[in-house]
């Protein structure tokens, strides 16, 4: 399951299998400025530092052009990461907003990474 590290301020973020950068990051407590959630206002780019990633659904000429399909940027809201990625926010941070959801979510990191490394944890 790939995991998204948001750049500079290293908080680490897990997400299931499918699922979108946005997704992820809202299920595990944290929020920034988003528009329409479905690819069409590109209001949630975020730069893709490190990693690789693919899209869910078409994504359109005029909200992301040729020049940013190379250069990393990324439509967070259908953005599904291939493994792990490292992504920078634009003009703004990303905030936390539910601290147990950060909780729950970091738990499933943790339990992840046992299950990859063939161990277990108890939490």
């Amino acid at each position: 399951m790939p995991n998204v590290t948001i750049h500079p301020t290293g908080e680490v973020i897990h997400l299931d299998k499918g699922e979108t950068v946005l997704s992820g990051l809202y299920k595990a407590g944290f929020a920034y400025t988003v528009g329409c959630k479905r690819g069409g206002c590109a209001i949630c780019k975020v730069d893709c530092r490190d990693g690789e990633f693919t899209y869910d659904h078409p994504i359109a000429d005029t909200v992301i052009s040729e020049a940013e399909k190379t250069d990393g940027t990324c439509l967070s809201c259908r953005a599904v990461p291939v493994g792990d990625i490292t992504i920078e926010m634009r003009g703004e941070n990303v905030r936390l907003v539910n601290p147990f959801l950060r909780q729950i979510n970091e738990k499933a990191r943790l339990r992840a990474e046992a299950l990859a490394a063939g161990t277990t944890t108890k939490e």
